[in-house]
């Protein structure tokens, strides 16, 4: 049979992770599937939050070379601190740097721009081996995204919204996060407000020049009105990232500017201000340099929860079809299982790709279900409304931390975890990402890249 063309819509993390899954088969490169990445930005924005890599995904980045790299492009964050409006810690907690156990700041912390820039520049130089052997590789389109879909069979027709052209893929994978497109136009928008489900918590991401106070520790400060910030270290050492958030559930002005994406940032960023405004500790610092930032970034902070992930021959991959929200500390992790598993089952199911998605739902779905299971409360409980409210959660991180209670847990994990009993944590309400067995579906394993800037 002819080659499978495939059309991944984002190249963020999960998309260009599929597709070198895809290109590492041991097909000769003639029969190798037909890719091309769509990406509606302009380029691949270095930008977004700090993101972490844990468990499964560091068993993934190393089959595809990709741990040193990685780990040369962390933001050497150390642990975080919580801290009150006179920047006193109340409580800190460092990294575990052996990968076996999950504290706050994981073994690998590194902003998403960053990590979806080596994403895409990996599957580059595999997509030009392929090449050079003879097959079609990955094409990459920037700068437009999709305006129509439909379905007919084995086909897929897709219309792009800029140029205006019409092509044609046996499969469509819908990787384009929380607010995708692909989702909205393969299974109707009017669907979108049960699809997403809001946690009530609306964020915004950015960085602003490194102070005097910044540090390599990660600082979290609340404020009353369910308002917290944390100021974290950015892999550009001039630099300070920022996570600002707010949990609301009435104010409408939230969801509106959200629904806008990057068309009105100006809105975003006011509103923003306007709700840090009288926050005390840094915040007239942090909303000065939110004000005059490129890099920003809002959105609201929910779940994507679907009883299927794919329809007909249109597939959903990562947020665009099972977020588990920031705060899960998954999302990472989830897209590069996720695109490490869909790559295995179409790879199996060449002439039947709509048995290969439920076999990628079958293996996925425990694991969503894990990672979909916020801290009780959450996002909530972790940002009290009040000012004693506040000083009661302070009183009980210093409670924690005073009584050592924190070194007996983390002692607990680490050897559960060199014993070999992840599946039972797993199963008794351990966190996925340090638990979950990566199969081995026969990829080929690369080499440690050395990174070529382009």
């Amino acid at each position: 049979m002819a080659p499978l063309k495939i059309l991944i819509v984002g190249c963020s993390i999960g998309g260009p992770t599929l597709a070198m899954f895809l290109l590492l088969s041991d097909l000769p490169a003639c029969e190798k599937p037909h890719i091309t990445i769509l990406e509606r930005s302009s380029s691949i924005r270095k930008q977004g939050q700090n993101v972490d890599i844990r468990g499964a995904g560091v068993t993934i980045i190393r089959k595809l070379g990709l741990e040193n790299v990685i780990r040369a492009s962390t933001t050497g964050e150390i642990g975080v601190q919580i801290v009150d409006a006179a920047n006193r810690v109340w409580s800190s907690n460092t990294a575990d740097k052996s990968g076996h156990v999950s504290t706050p700041t994981a073994d690998i912390e590194i902003l998403r721009g960053t990590l979806a820039d080596i994403c895409y520049r990996r599957s580059q130089s595999i997509s030009e081996e392929v090449q050079r052997a003879g097959g079609a590789g990955i094409a990459y389109m920037f700068g437009d995204h999709l305006d129509a879909l439909e379905q007919d069979g084995n086909q897929v027709h897709v219309r792009f919204a800029k140029s205006g052209k019409r092509q044609s893929f046996d499969v469509v994978v819908g990787a384009d996060g929380l607010q995708s497109g692909t989702r909205s136009l393969a299974w109707g928008a009017e669907g979108e407000k049960d699809r997403i489900k809001r946690l009530g918590m609306y964020a915004a991401f950015f960085s602003i020049p490194r102070g005097p106070t910044d540090t390599e520790w990660r600082r979290w400060y609340h404020a009353p009105g369910r308002r917290g910030i944390m100021v974290r270290p950015s892999d550009q050492k001039d630099r300070t990232t920022i996570f600002m958030s707010v949990v609301n559930e009435e104010d409408e002005r939230l969801v509106q500017v959200a629904s806008k994406g990057r068309e009105d940032v100006g809105a975003q960023k006011k509103l923003m201000a306007e709700y840090f405004q009288d926050a005390g500790w840094e915040s007239s610092r942090i909303i000065g340099g939110m004000m005059g930032t490129a890099d920003f970034y809002y959105d609201m902070i929910a779940q994507v929860k679907m009883n299927k992930w794919s329809k007909g021959r249109v597939v959903l991959l990562g947020d665009a079809g099972y977020c588990a929200s920031p705060i899960s500390g998954m999302g990472t992790t989830l897209a590069f299982t996720g695109a490490y598993t869909l790559a295995s089952a179409l790879l199996r199911n060449p002439e039947d790709p709509p048995a290969a998605f439920v076999e990628y739902e079958a293996k996925m779905r425990p694991m969503v279900g894990r990672a979909q299971k916020l801290f009780p409360g959450a996002p909530h409980s972790m940002n009290p409304q009040t000012a004693w409210g506040i000083w009661i959660l302070h009183a009980i991180f210093y409670a924690v931390k005073r009584s050592g209670l924190a070194h007996v847990l983390f002692f607990i994990a680490w050897i559960v975890s060199r014993l070999g009993l992840a599946t039972l944590l797993y199963r008794i309400g351990g966190p996925p990402a340090n638990t979950v067995q990566v199969e081995e579906y026969g990829f080929r394993q690369l080499p440690e890249w050395s990174r070529v800037e382009r």
